[in-house]
């Protein structure tokens, strides 16, 4: 199954976490319960007053910051600028890859056992093949592939200079759209959660069954993913172009894996040795030197 899916900007913005809104402007989270405060003059006043003396002069910085960003949604409000597109697919371990439609997605495995005991891959969220048929088609030997993206500069607003708030608002909506999207594919699309009934405040502490990796978490570390994932995506459908780098653009925009499995969790691979990456290499089909320019923080 393969879905194109548009959003526009208010049905997506009840999605948005503005924790880390706040944290790229140099604020911790409690600056984005401003988030949850009713909109009146008291109310916010209140909310103000809850901090220490040295820091309101921050929370009123906060509150302005909150109202830019929301003056810029309400102009946005209505437009269809956020684009995600899902593959859902059987698939299976092998190793430490994926197979995906017959493709073939390697991952790296931690070489350091962390909190779990267990060195952990996140093709261990994934069954292996089985000659049984009543073992395949299960949630284990399923996965979603995604990408969200997000056009800010829709025609039907006259263009206006780019700016941060722009920007990271952007930044803020491809992760929320990602968010919907993923519900969306839970409950209806793979359905394995029907019943699932989540808070927003529930959905960003990560409590549905599953998890949504991206290109750049800990635990999906290597960036040229991506190409593999643009071969099973078609990113260009929703607008994607990727650099020879494997960035995004537009830079607002997210991209990654959804996998179903009760006990998949997060974990960071961490360190690897030069042993992993020759094997990683050769799974790869790429040279070890090119792939240190995607893994310099784990190497």
């Amino acid at each position: 199954m393969r879905r194109a899916l548009t959003y526009t900007v208010r049905e997506v913005v009840p999605y948005i976490n503005w924790i880390y809104y706040f944290h790229a402007w140099g604020m911790g989270p409690r600056f984005a319960t401003i988030a949850d405060i009713h909109d009146c003059p008291s109310c916010r006043a209140g909310w103000i007053a809850s901090f220490h003396m040295s820091e309101r002069a921050k929370a009123q910085e906060a509150v302005k910051l909150y109202q830019e960003a929301v003056e810029q949604l309400n102009m946005w409000a209505d437009e269809p600028i956020c684009h995600a597109l899902f593959l859902l697919a059987d698939a299976y371990s092998d190793g430490d890859d994926i197979i995906i439609a017959d493709k073939r997605i390697p991952f790296l495995r931690q070489q350091h056992a962390g909190c779990s005991g267990y060195t952990l891959c996140l093709s261990d969220f994934v069954a292996p093949r089985s000659d049984s048929p009543a073992e395949n088609g299960t949630i284990a030997n399923r996965i979603g592939v995604f990408a969200a993206s997000i056009n800010h500069k829709p025609p039907s607003i006259p263009p206006q200079p780019s700016t941060l708030t722009h920007s990271l608002l952007a930044d803020r909506l491809a992760e929320a759209t990602a968010e919907r999207m993923h519900e969306e594919v839970r409950k209806h699309y793979w359905g394995y959660a029907k019943d699932e009934r989540l808070t927003i405040q529930e959905l960003h502490a990560e409590r549905f069954q599953g998890i949504r990796p991206a290109i750049g978490y800990p635990s999906l570390p290597d960036q040229s993913i991506i190409f593999l994932i643009d071969e099973l995506l078609r990113l260009e459908d929703i607008g994607i172009r990727l650099s020879e780098h494997g960035g995004m653009r537009p830079h607002s925009s997210v991209s990654g894996f959804m996998l179903g499995h009760p006990k998949a969790h997060y974990f960071s691979v961490g360190d690897i040795g030069e042993d992993q990456l020759r094997d990683y290499s050769l799974r790869r089909g790429l040279p070890a030197d090119t792939l240190r320019n995607f893994l310099v923080s784990n190497l």
